[in-house]
């Protein structure tokens, strides 16, 4: 057995986890991957969105060491072809990973949102990026503009295009059909029902989608201080 060792015995969570590295390769080929253990039986995995915003997605399984990070192309290849539980993460990638983890606790909840208001604010955005944007990406003006305002008992915290933008590059949101998850889709296709969850910090705003959580550090960018 190799000492560093990613234990996922259910297929179905190995697919799980193979769509949240794809997502992430999609934004940053070069994506590093972070995943720590959760208690006996899952693993939080991490990924940095290009967003200035952190995505996570819980699995069923186990990573030894405790916290490690991993190359996620090669990650992703490993994954697709486990034909079993035991899966090499390939070589340690710690030293790449910039910045904090948000904590586990401490966060308060202010409120849920339909999705579909969150994907019609990505759409919107993603027309004034083509509109205002250049050829390295939508201007920073835009990114950093708060788009949604979410009260709670303690107070409102603001929610800018750049999380908003994570929850849809990342395919978080459920929504009828086969293809991937994309700002211009219908929103018909999203359960009217369906909703994403707003909680916050003092330090951090978290959205938890069905399919994985965006944190954002209150600050703007994430601090670069590595918690383990």
């Amino acid at each position: 057995m190799h000492e560093r060792v990613l234990t996922v015995p259910e297929e179905a969570e190995r697919k799980n986890l193979a769509g949240f590295i794809g997502h992430a390769l999609r934004l940053d080929e070069s994506a590093v991957i972070r995943m720590r253990r959760r208690g006996d039986a899952h693993l939080s995995v991490w990924a940095s969105t290009g967003f200035d915003a952190l995505a996570t997605r819980t699995v069923a399984g186990t990573i030894n060491p405790d916290d490690t990070s991993a190359a996620g192309d090669q990650l992703l290849s490993a994954v697709e072809q486990a034909t079993g539980e035991l899966i090499d993460p390939g070589f340690a990638m710690d030293s790449a990973w910039r910045g904090a983890l948000p904590p586990m606790d401490g966060f308060e909840h202010l409120d849920d949102v339909p999705a579909r208001v969150l994907i019609e604010l990505a759409q919107r955005g993603n027309a004034l990026a083509l509109e205002h944007g250049s050829s390295h990406g939508p201007p920073a003006s835009l990114l950093d503009q708060d788009v949604l305002e979410v009260s709670g008992p303690s107070g409102t915290v603001g929610i800018s295009m750049r999380v908003i933008f994570a929850l849809t590059a990342m395919g978080f949101v459920p929504h009828a059909g086969s293809e991937a998850m994309t700002a211009d889709i219908d929103l018909e296709q999203i359960d009217a029902s369906e909703l994403v969850r707003v909680r916050a910090s003092r330090s951090w705003v978290r959205l938890d989608a069905r399919f994985g959580s965006i944190y954002r550090h209150r600050g703007g960018s994430i601090p670069l201080m590595v918690a383990r």
